[in-house]
């Protein structure tokens, strides 16, 4: 009784009053907190010492965060809460029907105090392990800013929930896929610094369309064919995950009180969507910076990994960190030890991303026994069987199952290999961001055809 009193008591965004909200409105909340995204990316913290911020790269795509801005924590409390959740109530260590609204408002609650217990542990844990070194003196001070950017990121999410489009953790992985992508492209400072367009024949430019055009001039070939394999790779990625993402299976389904009339029930190959992938990035980079944070706060490296500049060069870390093959390949510095590293990067994609497809789809309504109740509370039934849930259930669980395993593994598989190729940004990012901008799309043209059209307002409830 006194955690649900708890659970009860916790801070939230206060929902709209209005069942659904115009297009309008949620346009105008997306682009809000889209802003504000970029204004705290874009605040230094107070009291950092000089840190090589650089190493945490990788990690800033996935945890869609810029690292040594207020909101370094990024995603990351969220995402780590919602692993840890799905993993017990999947494993039903914890027992909770996600399947009742009062089921799914328990797990809501306990999913938020997860998330303001990672905020203090993982700021906290930055900077005592020196991830994030304060200056002297600043250690708290720079704690404090942490917490309260990871916060702000935690109510934005929320407000992007109820108020925008989609999740605010999709947008910000969105936002810092598309901003890093931009520069990757077109990036005018160089990597020892200066303006690039303004010494065209001295400066070497950071942004792979320019360094491209640049290497050409200067009769560079290997440099150019390096910069268009990772333009190349990127585009590839892009097509293929468009062309995935359009993969599904039609149930047809009838009217049982409407003759003639039928609807067809599409199931995406990427069923469980985005957010395996998301958990399963998210993990794979948390590890990193732990075992990156250990081996600073020891003064000697773990089986977890030892690094050199910020990169794994051995242990768990190494194993399952990307490592560019196409780029060796055009240079001929391929080994078998990288080959070997990029098959097991492959694999753990592969199998933890259909792992967390399977604890997704059955922790968050998606399992075929909600969704056989959801389509006879519709009022709809597949033609030529009778209308019992228990029918319909087994029906769906031919189509479910196999597609939250399959597409779970495809997904992986597409952002390892994404990352393998070495895509502008991380590969991974890549995926998510054409994922979550294609379902944010279909979001966006549903509600405004439900705007423009008041009949197909009245047909969808």
């Amino acid at each position: 009784m006194a955690i649900k009193d708890i659970l009860h008591s916790l801070p939230e965004v206060k929902a709209p009053v209005e069942k659904k909200l115009s297009f309008n409105v949620k346009l105008k909340w997306t682009l809000i907190i889209l802003v504000g995204f970029f204004v705290l990316a874009n605040i230094p913290l107070y009291g950092l010492a000089k840190n090589s911020l650089d190493r945490f790269q990788y990690l800033a795509v996935i945890l869609g965060t810029d690292f040594g801005s207020i909101i370094s924590l990024g995603i990351g409390p969220i995402v780590m809460a919602s692993i840890i959740l799905q993993l017990l109530v999947g494993s039903k260590i914890i027992q909770i029907d996600t399947s009742t609204p009062e089921g799914k408002k328990y797990f809501q609650g306990i999913q938020k105090l997860g998330v303001f217990f990672f905020i203090v542990f993982e700021a906290a844990i930055y900077v005592l392990m020196k991830g994030l070194e304060a200056s002297p003196g600043h250690t708290g001070i720079v704690i404090f800013q942490l917490i309260l950017g990871g916060l702000a990121i935690m109510f934005m999410d929320e407000v992007v929930q109820k108020w925008g489009f989609g999740s605010g953790v999709s947008l910000f992985i969105v936002a810092g896929v598309g901003w890093r992508l931009f520069t990757g492209l077109f990036q005018f400072v160089g990597p020892q610094g200066g303006n690039c367009l303004t010494d065209f024949g001295n400066i070497a430019c950071g942004g792979k369309v320019l360094v491209m055009i640049q290497s050409i001039i200067q009769g560079a070939p290997t440099e150019a064919l390096r910069a268009f394999a990772i333009i190349a790779a990127t585009a590839i990625i892009f097509l293929m995950v468009v062309w995935a993402q359009s993969l599904k299976v039609e149930v047809p389904l009838v009217y049982d009180r409407l003759r003639g009339y039928g609807v067809k029930w599409p199931l995406s190959f990427f069923y469980a969507n985005v957010l395996p992938v998301i958990l399963v990035s998210a993990l794979a980079a948390n590890m990193q910076l732990f075992a990156g944070l250990l081996e600073g706060w020891l003064g000697h490296p773990t089986w977890l990994g030892t690094f050199s500049q910020g990169t794994p060069v051995a242990g768990l870390a190494f194993w399952l960190h990307p490592v560019n093959i196409l780029d060796l390949i055009v240079t001929g510095r391929v080994s078998w030890i990288q080959i070997a590293q990029t098959i097991t990067h492959i694999l753990y994609y592969v199998v933890f991303a259909a792992l967390f497809s399977v604890f997704w789809v059955k922790t968050s309504g998606m399992d075929a026994g909600s969704q056989a109740r959801n389509i006879l509370k519709s009022g709809l039934q597949i033609p030529g069987f009778r209308k019992d849930e228990r029918v319909l259930e087994s029906i769906l669980k031919r189509y479910i199952g196999p597609l939250t395993i399959m597409g779970g593994a495809a997904v992986g598989f597409l952002a390892a290999v994404a990352d393998s190729l070495g895509a502008i940004t991380a590969g991974t990012g890549i995926l998510l961001a054409v994922m979550i901008m294609y379902q944010l799309y279909q979001n966006i043209a549903q509600q405004h055809q439900v705007d423009m059209h008041p009949a197909l307002k009245k047909m969808s409830g």
